[in-house]
């Protein structure tokens, strides 16, 4: 917990957010073939995104007072997993789907943060991965990349 930090970081990630917000409305309302448009998720994260970043301005307030801030030590190599993670997670989403993509990063990410606890991993990878593809695909009628074509599926 740095308060500096973490008050430029909230600051940043309401920009962002409006960014998002903003950037949203310029996209199409609705996809051939889908009640969803491609409007909806920008939109959707633009909010969440700006809600929880004046929520972390708003706890940076509340911290204790401490009268020498100790510099932590950042983690460079786990954020670079995850970001080389994420980055080929959005190159291959096409060709492998969405559901194998999703569920192998969540996989990684949640290794690289805690490792072990590879059933619990494995579990919640694979019931998040396929329950947003069945709520988005299924119920709201959105289109994602479900499977790879190579697997006949």
């Amino acid at each position: 917990m740095n308060k500096t930090f973490d008050r430029y970081a909230s600051l940043v990630s309401l920009i962002l957010a409006v960014a998002f917000i903003v950037g949203s409305q310029s996209i199409a309302d609705s996809a051939y073939g889908s009640n969803v448009g491609p409007d909806i998720f920008p939109l959707g994260l633009g909010i969440v995104f700006g809600l929880l970043s004046l929520r972390l301005f708003y706890e940076t307030f509340k911290y204790p007072k401490q009268e020498g801030e100790s510099k932590e030590k950042l983690d460079y190599k786990r954020f670079g997993i995850i970001f080389v993670t994420a980055v080929l997670y959005a190159y291959f989403l096409e060709e492998i789907g969405y559901i194998i993509g999703t569920f192998v990063f969540l996989l990684i990410g949640f290794q690289t943060m805690q490792k072990g606890k590879w059933l619990s991993s494995v579990l919640i990878s694979a019931l998040f991965s396929y329950g947003v593809y069945f709520i988005f695909v299924q119920i709201l009628q959105g289109t994602l990349p479900g499977w790879p074509v190579w697997l006949g599926l």
